[in-house]
């Protein structure tokens, strides 16, 4: 097993490596996706949400599945179907087949995500090695998420969005290979949980509660669609949780839920997708929309947020050796939320001088928060449960970035919609609501809006500006009352040894 493990680690990280890309990649190419196909602001909604909806859903059973019938087989299966779907994606001729291969992509990633951390720790029983090779695989992602908009920009401006699906067919060839060659097989089948109720409940949870918060950007909180998807989605929680309480081996793991420490860094996860992840999707939108670079400009202006993570990454083992796993994280959440309030004050004539260092800080917060929020999961939880505690912590996050893709863009294109219906009706112009919302969520002048195209295009500009705004604001506060939490519940922890050591004493 240890001649093989170089092979195991080189195939895990590629495949992590494909899925980070597959993210990052795709968020510099919204614009010329909108387009082409003539979508609107919620159409590429669905075209991230889609990705990051299945990834979420379905990581809940990776997890089962890999214990049960073997986590090299499940990985494996992963690498494939995520190779297919990004083939689909690149001959998309419609919306519809594009969130189709997106979709593809995401149940792809569910089995390979968690699955890698999953592998790791079965290959590296030791903690020290562990934390190494973990620092390791969030640094190769930190490289993906370098690359990809970069890459991204490139090939959309030359080549066309099409071409930034293919890159993932020969990384997912060289995976399968590596993976089939280096990784050992590993099953813990007396622990694995196989829960298609739970399962469907969830998928029906996240996916009405998507369709709830993308439909209030366009039809309002108040549009009969949208009510009726957020009552769907309560009731659909209600009953995801009664069946897990009453099953023997749910898909999400309650028990562990009962931990304090497990708990927690399990909400910090979801924050981390919500404040984290999702702001991908924003970056994309403000530096073309309300800023208007283009695509490879963009993809280069994004890059300070994956530069400083990936210079962060790699010393992580070592600054947990000597600071510990709990402080980092601490301080990585503190500095994703104090960057994430700072661009709240963009405008869209803000300078890169000052863009790029608010970046470069989420980067840092990024490459403290990511190896060890998963470091710490996998340490609250038994060594026989880690696909589960893997799948739930993979699973949250990615939940949190598609429920923040939903609600902040949402936020984003409400707050901007009510700007420019604000100008307009201060220049008298009649139809103020209905001509915003047009030129919001189709980035286009309407065919009514009788105004000059420079003028159209500045007070667009700065419509969008404004929603990103509020987005920021609100991914920030989260940031910081995950850095709250965190706190609270270390206090409670050194209290309670503090006072069994006066108790023994």
């Amino acid at each position: 097993m240890t001649t093989r493990r170089p092979y195991a680690v080189a195939a895990v990280y590629l495949g992590t490596f494909m899925a980070s890309l597959a993210i990052s990649i795709v968020s510099v190419a919204l614009p010329a996706i909108q387009a082409d196909l003539g979508v609107s602001l919620s159409g590429l909604q669905w075209v991230v949400g889609a990705y990051t909806l299945c990834l979420s859903a379905f990581m809940l059973s990776a997890g089962p599945l890999a214990d049960r019938y073997g986590r090299k087989r499940i990985w494996l299966s992963g690498v494939a179907v995520f190779t297919f779907g990004s083939a689909i994606c690149s001959l998309a001729p419609s919306l519809a087949v594009l969130i189709a291969g997106c979709a593809l992509q995401g149940v792809g990633g569910a089995l390979v995500i968690p699955g890698a951390l999953s592998i790791l720790t079965q290959a590296f029983p030791d903690p020290a090695e562990r934390a190494h090779v973990i620092g390791g695989w969030s640094s190769f992602s930190a490289i993906s998420l370098i690359l990809g908009p970069m890459l991204g920009g490139l090939l959309v401006d030359h080549v066309g969005w099409p071409s930034i699906f293919l890159v993932n067919l020969p990384i997912g060839a060289v995976t399968m290979g590596l993976g089939f060659w280096g990784v050992q097989e590993s099953a813990n089948p007396d622990h694995a949980a196989l829960d298609p109720a739970g399962q469907a409940l969830s998928v029906v949870f996240l996916g009405v509660l998507t369709y709830a918060l993308i439909s209030a950007g366009h039809d309002g909180w108040n549009a009969g669609p949208t009510v009726t998807a957020l009552l769907g989605a309560a009731v659909a929680f209600v009953l995801f949780i009664v069946v897990e309480l009453r099953t023997n081996r749910p898909v999400l793991p309650v028990d562990l839920f009962r931990r304090g420490d497990f708990a927690c860094i399990n909400f910090a996860s979801f924050v981390l997708g919500f404040s984290g992840y999702s702001s991908l999707f924003l970056f994309s939108l403000f530096l073309q929309q309300a800023q208007d670079w283009s695509a490879t400009q963009t993809g280069w202006r994004m890059a300070p947020v994956f530069l400083a993570m990936g210079i962060v990454s790699p010393f992580f083992g070592r600054l947990a050796r000597r600071y510990g796993t709990g402080r980092l994280m601490l301080i990585g959440y503190v500095l994703l939320g104090m960057s994430m309030l700072a661009m709240a004050a963009f405008t869209s004539t803000t300078p890169y001088s000052i863009v790029a260092p608010c970046f470069a800080l989420l980067g840092i917060a990024l490459g403290l928060t990511v190896p060890a929020t998963g470091a710490a999961a996998m340490a609250s939880a038994p060594r026989e449960r880690t696909g589960a505690a893997s799948a739930t912590m993979n699973a949250l996050r990615q939940g949190g970035m598609t429920i923040g893709i939903a609600l902040l863009g949402t936020f984003m294109s409400v707050r901007a919609v009510a700007s420019l219906e604000r100008v307009l009706s201060g220049m008298g112009i009649a139809n103020a609501a209905a001509l915003a919302g047009i030129a919001v969520h189709r980035h286009e002048k309407p065919a009514a809006l009788y105004l000059a195209p420079d003028l159209f295009k500045r007070l667009l500009e700065d419509a969008y500006a404004h929603g990103f705004g509020i987005a920021a604001a609100l991914a920030g506060a989260l940031g910081l009352a995950a850095a709250v939490a965190l706190a609270i519940v270390s206090y409670r922890a050194k209290s309670a040894l503090r006072a069994e050591a006066a108790g023994l004493g």
